[in-house]
């Protein structure tokens, strides 16, 4: 396809979400983009010079444009839905490129003062302020000490509504980092056991496999928490037949969690002109 090559994945973004029921949260519409376009795991670690995958900041790309364009509803943080517009959408090649001229334009045609804050140019890609965003704070987090990750994870497990959540991270230990009480109801509640994992690189199926071995008779659920994301051998590990599956939550989830928990962070409100309110009074 000519022009950028983010625009490839804009009919992936639209199938996945279709497929997903219209919606999905931003690190399971990725991993499915991800996972659909058979995209190898050495490819997906690609990054560009802000540290960021350049598949994942591609997506992102074209997942703004789809916003711009009307085909995905920006409303609600985290969460990619498509507009009535997108469920309809069936893009040609033509179509898409008449899409990326139409939005790129809107671009050209705003001040430089919003222009600067709409998007601006990393290596031989993009990052939108959301997304630049996403990377600080996930940056800020990777700068943790060990220990610091671990009571942070803590505290993120707390407001999930784990009870007695405590650290107990040790060497010798298999890497089980803590353990909290998650319960169902007022009789029923499963003990969990977490492993934190303060990464930038990919974490493998083998670490899934022994923190499985390392919680059997101990725990009934497991998740492990990590700041860099998970190979697509781990996820299928950790949820492989037969075996206690491991709740996996990477870099993405985290930011996301953060985000809808608002640990370490100050919400603020953003609006966006609707020109057709005007019309009436024209």
């Amino acid at each position: 396809m000519k022009g950028p090559q983010f625009l490839i994945y804009i009919n992936p973004i639209l199938n996945t979400l279709k497929d997903m029921g219209g919606a999905g949260v931003t690190s399971e519409v990725i991993d499915s983009i991800i996972d659909k376009l058979k995209i190898s795991d050495a490819e997906v670690e690609e990054t560009i010079n802000s540290g960021q995958s350049r598949v994942r900041n591609r997506i992102q790309w074209a997942r703004l444009y789809l916003t711009k364009a009307g085909y995905i509803d920006s409303k609600i943080r985290g969460t990619w839905k498509l507009t009535d517009k997108g469920l309809g959408a069936n893009l040609s090649e033509k179509d898409v490129m008449d899409l990326f001229k139409t939005v790129q334009s809107s671009f050209s045609n705003k001040e430089n003062t919003s222009k600067g804050k709409t998007s601006k140019v990393v290596e031989d890609e993009f990052s939108t302020e959301e997304e630049e965003h996403s990377h600080n704070l996930l940056s800020i987090i990777q700068s943790l000490s060990p220990a610091g990750f671990e009571r942070i994870c803590k505290r993120l497990l707390t407001e999930c509504g784990f009870q007695n959540v405590q650290v107990t991270g040790k060497s010798g230990d298999n890497g089980i980092d803590g353990i909290g009480l998650l319960e169902i109801n007022d009789l029923v509640s499963f003990k969990v056991l977490f492993q934190c994992k303060r990464y930038k690189e990919s974490v493998g199926s083998e670490p899934v496999r022994n923190f499985r071995g390392a919680m059997q008779g101990r725990a009934d659920k497991g998740i492990i928490l990590t700041t860099g994301r998970f190979t697509k051998e781990a996820r299928n590990e950790a949820i492989r037949d037969g075996v206690p599956p491991i709740e996996l939550v990477d870099g993405e989830k985290l930011v996301e969690l953060f985000e809808k928990y608002e640990l370490g962070l100050k919400p603020k409100t953003v609006f966006d002109i609707d020109p057709t309110f005007f019309e009436e009074f024209k």
